[in-house]
């Protein structure tokens, strides 16, 4: 199983049952991700739209044009003792991110 695989970190002190959305798309365990550890991961490619730099936050508020890259948003629902939270747009760590972070 060398495939690449997005991870998704979850908030410290999540516990399951996890429920997953993928730009507000519920996800099933097994079939859409897998839990390993304390991170979901997953085979799909999932990328965030970094931070906006000045110029084209300055195009945006100019009506210059818009930002038209791919921004995927993973939301969470988990336990915390006997309630429930919601983690929204949780950060993505691309495969070769998390091959260079395991490797130092």
């Amino acid at each position: 199983m060398d495939e690449e695989r997005w991870t998704v970190p979850l908030p410290r002190a999540a516990a399951p049952p996890y429920r997953v959305f993928v730009n507000g798309v519920p996800q099933t365990e097994g079939i859409d991700y897998e839990v390993r550890g304390h991170t979901l991961s997953f085979s799909r490619h999932l990328e965030k739209e970094g931070k906006l730099g000045f110029w084209r936050w300055f195009a945006i508020f100019m009506a210059l044009f818009g930002t038209y890259r791919k921004n995927d948003s993973v939301d969470v629902e988990y336990a915390v003792g006997d309630q429930r939270r919601l983690a929204v747009g949780l950060d993505i760590v691309p495969p070769a991110a998390g091959k260079r972070a395991a490797g130092s």
